[in-house]
């Protein structure tokens, strides 16, 4: 019997209420000690305090977000044999915090002992040194979560140890399940228990549960048996294992740090490779889509539980998640951001006197759109970095005022100039329209967008939390319809073949190619398959 996702908007959407924090909490850092499997568990609390002040997210009256993008999923971390595993942790953590900001957690191993830290908040705010000396051990593995499955709370963070027949085995994902429902009924009419309603915990579950006689055996089973994205680094108490889904939705790179004066090399994995250049470590190569990797005092040893299955890597990651100066799916973001701006002067040039990026993300494109057509580049919008997700409300409502807490216009660059505006994504809109009234008023005679990727028109059920489709505004409304509801003067996407192309070209032959990139947020079109919850009918009473 098949194996259907259940597209339901509760399944995409997180939970929001995370990002309203007020001056009464402290963040709450979880610390466990597992011992060896004789001993018995031990948990503390302590707290670090985060007073941020007043604090509530703001709504401007048609924005449901301060900044109208896709959330960030998740980045992972793993080191094997070093001195100061958690310490390297830490800082690769540091590296991918643009992939979630709402929760953070280490776990560390000596190969007799497992210890894991885990909190809400910031990496820095978590990991104090003081944090980092109850981490000790040569090994380590590391979690930044935006939560996609599961609520936003401390429970829910990762890593999740499960201390099991297997031993004990702790687990740091990224991605989504997508038959989660059915995985885990199976598993609870077996015995298992679940501590967090997060899907990570169940690929733990299945190893614990599989009747194989060697844990990698264990592993590899379980892999087989779910569905949907999951990049994974695991711990137990002397080895690493790493893993990418048979689709490779999400990124998971293998790097390493020479050893000194003939001492072993140390192994890390992280979902980008900016996360290596903070530790000096050399880029290997990328864990394979359908390969588990297990890295222990023998060496490195690769296998894959499946092969069969066709490459869909998120295209996303390299429009808008990913950082530039990361390899993802082994090309360079910038060269595809950079190629996507070109393409995009290529398919819609415009009479125009400066190009302006909405930064961060539309800088890159707006550099390739810059270069194509000829036409001067500038900040024309300038970005406050110190406002967080929350901020104090204003006591006077102030038209479009989440928008322009974190951009303000230059009116100097701005003033009597025919502006292109390039972004990486359109989703609501909302922020869109805020950004192009901001420009126009101060003195721009004309304001052209122009968005380096195809109109988004479905959710994403692979590890990003997308708006339903009701909530997406290009899957109802032409682009003429989007174009005056954001009230530029012209408004173009890059198309779909434009996208694709910018995100192979000069790659070699056995590089990636169009078809390697899951497109389903452009298309609809999804490399699993799924069941919308409105064709299924409610079941009638019977007396």
């Amino acid at each position: 019997m098949s194996e259907f996702l259940l597209r339901d908007e509760q399944f995409v959407t997180a939970d929001s209420s995370a990002a309203v924090r007020n001056d009464n909490q402290k963040s709450k850092v979880e610390c466990r000690s597992f011992d060896s499997p004789s001993a018995s568990l031990r948990m503390t609390h302590f707290g670090v305090d985060q007073t941020l002040g007043l604090e509530a997210e703001i709504d401007d009256g048609d924005d449901e977000t301060p900044f109208d993008k896709l959330r960030e999923e998740c980045g992972v971390m793993a080191v094997y044999n070093h001195s100061d595993a958690a310490r390297l942790t830490y800082w690769g953590l540091y590296a991918l915090q643009h992939r979630g900001q709402e929760s953070a957690g280490i776990a560390s191993a000596d190969g007799q002992q497992v210890n894991d830290i885990k909190g809400m908040g910031l990496v820095s705010e978590i990991f104090t040194d003081d944090v980092l000396a109850r981490l000790p051990g040569h090994m380590a593995i590391g979690h930044t979560r935006y939560s996609t499955t599961g609520d936003s709370a401390l429970l829910n963070a990762q890593p999740i140890s499960v201390e099991s027949t297997k031993g004990l085995i702790a687990i740091a994902h990224n991605g989504n399940l997508v038959n989660l429902g059915n995985s885990k009924e199976r598993l609870e009419r077996d015995g298992a228990v679940f501590q967090t309603t997060s899907d990570s915990e169940v690929i733990i579950q299945l190893i614990a549960h599989s009747k194989r006689s060697t844990l990698v055996d264990c592993i590899a089973e379980s892999l087989r048996h779910v569905e949907g994205a999951f990049s994974i680094v695991m711990m137990t108490r002397n080895r690493i294992f790493a893993a990418r889904d048979p689709h490779g939705f999400r990124p998971l790179s293998m790097g390493r740090i020479a050893g000194v004066d003939g001492a072993p090399d140390t192994f890390v994995f992280a979902s980008e490779t900016c996360a290596f250049d903070l530790l000096h470590a050399k880029y290997e190569r990328d864990v394979k889509p359908g390969e588990l990797i297990m890295v222990s005092e023998d060496g490195v040893t690769s296998r894959y539980f499946d092969t069969k299955t066709p490459q869909a890597s998120c295209v996303f990651e390299h429009v808008y998640f990913a950082r530039p100066d990361s390899k993802i799916f082994g090309r360079w973001v910038q060269q595809s951001r950079e190629e996507m701006g070109r393409q995009l002067a290529r398919e819609s040039g415009v009479a125009a006197d400066l190009i302006v990026p909405v930064p961060d993300s539309g800088v890159t494109a707006a550099l390739g759109y810059a270069a194509e057509s000829g036409i001067p580049f500038n900040l024309g919008l300038i970005r406050n970095h110190y406002v967080g997700r929350t901020f104090i409300q204003p006591e006077q409502r102030v038209r479009d005022f989440g928008v322009r807490m974190k951009l303000n216009p230059v009116r100097s660059l701005l003033e009597g100039k025919r502006v292109v505006l390039i972004d990486d994504s359109i989703i609501r809109g909302t922020t869109s329209r805020k950004i192009v009234r901001m420009v126009r008023a101060a003195g721009a005679t004309e304001v052209h967008l122009r968005i380096s990727c195809p109109p988004t028109i479905s959710p994403c059920f692979y590890g990003v939390d997308t708006p339903s489709k009701k909530d997406l505004i290009a899957a109802n409304k032409s682009v003429a319809e989007i174009c005056e509801f954001v009230e530029a003067d012209s408004l173009a996407y890059l198309s779909l073949v434009g996208l694709t192309h910018a995100c192979t070209k000069g790659e070699p032959v056995d590089g990636l190619s169009p078809g390697s990139f899951c497109t389903a947020c452009y298309t609809g079109d999804y490399p699993t398959q799924w069941v919308d919850v409105s064709e299924i009918l409610p079941a009638v009473a019977t007396v």
